[in-house]
């Protein structure tokens, strides 16, 4: 209920603000993305087989989920709270006096507002979106693990809901990461830390990337994705 409301809110809502909307667009997209997925699992009939058997070792979730890129989109999750948290520390109110807008920068003495920014402003709808998404597939891929069926099925459907999970987490990552990105290219007195910023968003991004790829490709083509 949440992805089609936000896809569908008028631009016009924000004025002159094209940052929000931007943000809930990506954010809107990850979460029906995930809700797809998630929809597309629960109404997806489970074979039967004739005669059951039970295995004595236990089952857990990350023995079902793919084991090269759950660590990296862990990874970019985890890096994505971070830089919001350092975002909404740092977030300062725009050139208009709206908070949690813009970060201030002060170069050759003269101080000034530059946005956007993921301060609280952007940084919420991110953050709800995030824990919503995650809550959701961490339940689904619990209930995979557990249910009837066969172990090549459940790392298939594990597989799907880590790649819908990813499509909430990387294009947010990238959208955060262009923040920063975009006020380190509009002031020439980062200095050291805009160094480390740099040295840090960058990869992030590339890897942001490259786990984008692999999430759309295993959500629009499973089967593919198996081989």
């Amino acid at each position: 209920m949440a992805a089609p409301l936000l896809a569908t809110m008028p631009t016009s809502s924000f004025g002159d603000d094209y940052g929000m909307p931007i943000v809930l667009a990506i954010t809107g997209f990850g979460l029906c993305a995930a809700g797809g997925v998630l929809l597309g699992d629960a109404l997806t009939p489970h074979p039967q087989e004739a005669v059951r058997t039970a295995g004595l070792a236990p089952r857990r979730v990350r023995d079902q989920v793919p084991p090269r890129m759950t660590p990296l989109l862990l990874l970019l999750a985890v890096s994505l709270v971070v830089l919001l948290a350092i975002g909404l520390a740092t977030a300062s109110p725009d050139a208009i006096g709206r908070a949690g807008r813009a970060i201030t920068v002060t170069c050759n003495g003269v101080t000034k507002p530059i946005s956007p920014w993921p301060g609280i402003f952007y940084g919420t709808p991110i953050l709800a979106s995030l824990t919503l998404g995650t809550a959701a597939c961490a339940w689904a891929l619990r209930r995979i693990a557990y249910r009837p069926g066969g172990d090549q099925q459940r790392r298939t459907r594990s597989r799907a809901i880590t790649a819908a999970w990813g499509l909430l987490v990387t294009p947010q990552l990238l959208l955060v990461d262009l923040m920063i990105a975009t006020v380190l290219t509009h002031t020439s007195c980062a200095g050291t830390l805009g160094t480390i910023a740099a040295v840090v968003i960058y990869p992030l991004g590339l890897l942001s990337l490259v786990a984008l790829a692999w999430c759309l490709f295993t959500v629009a083509a499973p089967r593919a994705a198996q081989r």
